[in-house]
């Protein structure tokens, strides 16, 4: 690929504007960290006919567990290679997930705008959950790992509108 050409995709990434508004993120995430908040930020970037090449974003939380914390959690297909730290485009798209530990199960949420239930497979692996989905285009995947492991009989799942939730029975 040529420099012209990577010169372009950044442009059209945006890279620059993400990347210069670094300070007023940092005063973002500093607020946020005193609120127990979430600050999340995508994009996405097309090709010369305007299909959507790229999805890229983060989601920065805060305030996790009793204790608190920070999780930065990236999602899309935008991804950096570790050989030349590049960015590269991957066909399938990584869905953004959350994992709630309750009372009597586990709930798993994720993303993936445009999928029907029919589109989704869900495999389950002792302590880790296996997202997979493809719909036209657009394709995910996404292994998440359990606060511990379950059976397959103890899994249900359904998606609508695009967002999977998947439910893991702790009881025996």
């Amino acid at each position: 690929m040529s420099a012209k050409k990577k010169q372009k995709i950044a442009g059209d990434v945006g890279l620059g504007g993400f990347l210069g508004g670094l300070g007023a993120l940092i005063e973002k995430l500093g607020d946020l960290a005193e609120k127990g908040k979430e600050l999340r930020e995508s994009g996405e970037f097309h090709d010369p006919e305007g299909k959507v090449k790229g999805v890229y974003g983060f989601r920065v939380k805060f305030g996790l567990g009793e204790e608190g914390g920070l999780a930065v959690e990236p999602f899309g297909n935008v991804k950096r290679d570790k050989r030349t730290g590049e960015a590269v485009v991957s066909e399938v798209r990584e869905p953004l997930v959350d994992v709630f530990d309750e009372k009597e199960q586990v709930l798993v949420v994720a993303e993936m705008p445009g999928v029907g239930e029919k589109d989704v497979k869900v495999e389950l692996r002792d302590d880790v959950l296996l997202i997979t989905a493809e719909s036209g285009d657009k394709k995910y995947r996404k292994e998440v790992l359990l606060p511990t492991g379950f059976a397959a009989d103890k899994m249900k799942h359904s998606c609508h509108n695009g967002v999977l939730e998947v439910k893991l029975d702790k009881r025996a």
